[in-house]
C-alpha cells in the first residue's frame, strides 16, 4: 500500500504529532507498506527517516517559534501525485492538512484524517472565546475525510457531538521496550535531591494549555521536589511560579526514558489532552500517575490503581493527590505495577495493524462505491 502521510510536524520537532507520525511511518515501512511523509522544512538538521520525507517551506508561529506553520507550495500536490498514493493520511490537520485534503479530494484519493489537537481547547486559552469557530473548521476539515480517526473516547465523543461524520476510535501506543522500570537511575535521582527528597516531574511542553503552574502547591510541600521537563514560551514565567523546581529543559529518547522510570509519581496537568503520551511513558515507566479527569487521562488512568484524577485546573486538588501519594511508598509501588501491566500490550506495533485496517476499510468503502 502506498501512503503519503501529510502532517504539521515531524521530527526533529518534539510533540505529540510529531511523534505519532514517525511511529505510523515506521511501522508502515515495516510491514512491507510505502509510506511517503509530507512536512514543514524545520530550521537546522533533521535527522534520519524511515522513508522519504518531502518538506514544504515553513515559518515559524510567532511567539511560539518551536512549531512550524506551512506556506502554500505545489510540493504537496506533486508529491502525492508522484508517489502514487492509494491513500492519504492527515496528521492533525489545520493548515498543511487541509491543503492535503484538498489536493486528495482533487485526485480522487481516499484520506483519512486523524484528530489529535483541542483547536477549541486551545481557543480558549488563548483568545478566551472563539471555541464555535473552531469547531465549524474541525466539522469542515474532517466532514470531507472518509474516515475521521480519535485517538480517545472523550474526544470521539467530542467529535461526534459536533457533527462530523464517521469517526473511529485509533488510541496510540506506547515503546515499552524504551520505557521501562529498569532505567531508574540513583544517580540521576541523587543529582535531582539530594536529600532523598521524594520526586514529582512533568514532561511536556511549557505553554499556557499545559496549565504545569498547577504544581506551584506541589513545590511548598516537605521533602518533595517538583521536577519539570521540556521547554516553550510559558518556561520563563514558570521557573518564577514555582520555586525550587528543577528544569531540565528538553530531552528526548534514552535520556527521557531514564528520568521517566526515576520519578516516584508523574503529574499531568493539561486538560484539554485528546490522548496524553506522556501519561502512557510514565505508565511504562512505572511510575504511578496524577492527571485532570477529562479528555485521553479518562481513557488511561485507572483511578485508584494506576493512579489519581483529579479535577481540571484544581491547584489544590493536584496538591492533595501529590501529597497523598508522597505520604504512601506502598501506594505508589502498587500504582507504578499495575500501570506497567496496563500498558504492556499497547505496543506501537498493535495499533499500528490497527490503522492499516482502517486504511483496508476506507479502500474496501471506495471499491464499493465505484462499484
Amino acid at each position: 500500500m502506498r501512503v503519503v502521510i501529510v502532517t504539521e510536524s515531524f521530527p526533529p520537532d518534539v510533540n505529540g504529532v510529531a511523534h505519532c507520525a514517525l511511529q505510523t511511518a515506521r511501522h508502515l515501512a515495516a510491514r512491507g507498506h510505502d509510506p511517503l511523509v509530507v512536512a514543514p522544512a524545520v530550521a537546522g538538521p533533521v535527522g534520519e527517516a524511515p522513508c522519504p520525507v518531502v518538506r514544504v517551506p515553513s515559518l515559524p508561529l510567532p511567539g511560539y517559534p518551536q512549531v512550524r506553520v506551512a506556506l502554500p507550495s505545489r510540493r504537496l500536490a506533486a508529491a502525492l501525485t508522484a508517489h502514487r498514493a492509494d491513500v492519504v493520511h492527515l496528521a492533525s490537520p489545520f493548515v498543511l492538512g487541509v491543503r492535503g485534503m484538498g489536493v486528495a479530494a482533487r485526485l480522487g484519493l481516499p484520506a483519512v484524517a486523524v484528530y489529535q489537537t483541542d483547536l477549541a481547547g486551545y481557543a480558549r486559552t488563548y483568545m478566551g472565546a472563539g471555541e464555535n469557530t473552531a469547531w465549524r473548521r474541525i466539522r469542515t476539515v474532517h466532514s470531507a475525510a472518509d474516515r475521521t480517526l480519535a485517538p480517545s473516547t472523550a474526544a470521539l465523543r467530542d467529535l461526534e457531538e459536533h457533527g462530523v461524520p464517521r469517526v473511529r476510535l485509533w488510541p496510540r501506543g506506547v515503546d515499552t521496550v524504551r520505557f521501562r522500570p529498569e532505567l531508574r537511575d540513583e544517580t540521576l535521582r541523587r543529582e535531582l535531591a539530594p536529600n532523598g527528597e521524594t520526586i514529582v516531574g512533568y514532561v511536556g511542553r511549557l505553554a499556557p494549555e499545559k496549565c504545569v503552574e498547577l504544581l506551584a502547591g506541589a513545590c511548598g510541600l516537605p521533602g518533595l521536589r517538583v521536577v519539570v521537563v521540556g521547554d516553550g514560551p510559558s518556561g520563563a514565567s514558570l521557573r518564577e511560579a514555582l520555586p525550587g523546581a528543577v528544569f531540565m529543559g528538553r530531552r528526548t529518547g534514552a535520556d527521557l526514558a531514564r528520568i521517566f522510570a526515576s520519578l516516584d509519581v508523574f503529574a499531568h496537568t493539561g486538560p484539554y489532552e485528546t490522548f496524553c503520551q506522556t501519561v502512557q511513558e510514565a505508565m511504562a515507566s512505572g511510575v504511578p500517575v496524577i492527571a485532570p479527569a477529562a479528555g485521553g487521562p479518562l481513557d488511561l488512568v485507572d483511578h485508584g490503581r494506576t493512579g489519581l484524577l483529579v479535577p481540571p485546573r484544581d491547584t489544590g486538588a493536584v496538591t492533595r493527590a501529590v501529597a497523598a501519594l508522597v505520604a504512601d511508598p506502598a501506594r505508589r509501588e502498587a500504582y507504578g505495577h499495575a500501570g506497567r501491566a496496563t500498558v504492556e500490550g499497547r505496543t506501537w506495533a498493535a495499533v499500528g495493524d490497527q490503522l492499516i485496517g482502517h486504511y483496508d476499510e476506507v479502500l474496501r468503502e471506495r471499491t464499493a462505491v465505484a462499484a
